[in-house]
């Protein structure tokens, strides 16, 4: 198991660790406001195959099996459908930034073909990655490295499992090259989304798309 709170416990080089983190979005939930969640996935191998956010607030558990997502509700499962139609695009703007000064997400939001495609959201939890899987979120970009991140292994996974693009920060492989992520509900977003990086900075240009 590796767990934000106490690290790793058992061998690091089993082929199956559970990443957990009890709670992503700590300074919300300090702060007496009602936007975190508890992710949990199993990676088997290199590929998270079970994974699930709760959302303990709104009594929602997104969850992903294979290429099976879902969101439970009042014990019943509705299946995961991306969409872009909200438009909004969830930037996270939380240390750290591997990437800066090269690339800082938060410059997206200044960009005015950004500003006239999307609207910008901050909820400062990973939550929002669930959403986009679930189609409350058009995308969501973050800069890191992400590989075995407890913070991000569930959704990523769910997104995954969703249907959605997802890329590192240039279109390449996730966990490769320059990293970051960008999960988009469908490819439009997903182009859009990469031809605003690769303008706002040039030398991240897309290279390899998914």
């Amino acid at each position: 198991m590796l767990a934000e709170e106490s690290g790793q416990s058992g061998p690091a080089a089993a082929n199956r660790t559970w990443l957990v983190d009890p709670l992503c979005g700590t300074v919300n939930y300090a702060a007496q406001t009602a936007l975190v969640a508890v992710n949990v996935a199993l990676r088997a191998g290199p590929a998270v195959t079970v994974a699930a956010s709760a959302d303990p607030f709104a009594r929602e558990v997104f969850w992903a099996a294979g290429n099976r997502a879902y969101v439970r509700r009042h014990g019943l499962d509705e299946p995961l459908a991306p969409s872009p139609d909200s438009r909004l695009v969830e930037a996270n703007l939380d240390p750290p930034f591997p990437n800066g000064p090269a690339f800082r997400a938060v410059e997206l939001l200044a960009d005015p073909e950004f500003g006239d495609r999307f609207r910008p959201r901050v909820v400062s939890s990973t939550l929002a990655v669930a959403w986009v899987a679930a189609g409350r979120r058009a995308a969501y970009v973050t800069d890191g490295n992400l590989a075995d991140s407890v913070h991000f292994a569930s959704g990523i996974a769910l997104c995954r499992a969703a249907g959605c693009v997802v890329t590192g920060l240039q279109g390449q492989p996730l966990h490769t090259g320059v990293r970051g992520l960008i999960a988009a509900a469908d490819q439009e977003t997903h182009t859009t989304l990469l031809a605003v990086i690769g303008r706002r900075f040039p030398q991240w240009a897309p290279r390899t798309r998914a």
